[in-house]
């Protein structure tokens, strides 16, 4: 039982972190609606991207710098709770 609602709860982390990793990839005005929300987003998934950032910073593509921290997370998550799911 509390196990599922560790799954549960990772994997909503996970769809969090996915609409973050989408939204980051569209300009968003300072004045719209949806700097609030990305705002929230960013409170909530920085304090597991940061630490990984550090480890890994963003690699430089020419003018442009891809960061590469979300997908390590990202699939990291998605390994805890396969291997919670079969325990």
């Amino acid at each position: 039982m509390v196990l599922r609602i560790i799954v549960d709860l990772v994997q909503f982390y996970i769809a969090v972190l996915f609409v973050r990793i989408v939204l980051s990839w569209f300009p968003v005005n300072p004045w719209s609606k949806l700097t609030k929300a990305t705002r929230v987003l960013a409170a909530v998934t920085d304090p597991v991207l940061v630490p990984v950032r550090r480890l890994l910073p963003p690699m430089r593509v020419g003018g442009a710098a891809i960061d590469l921290s979300p997908l390590i997370v990202f699939v990291a998550l998605e390994v805890i709770v396969n291997i919670l799911s079969r325990a």
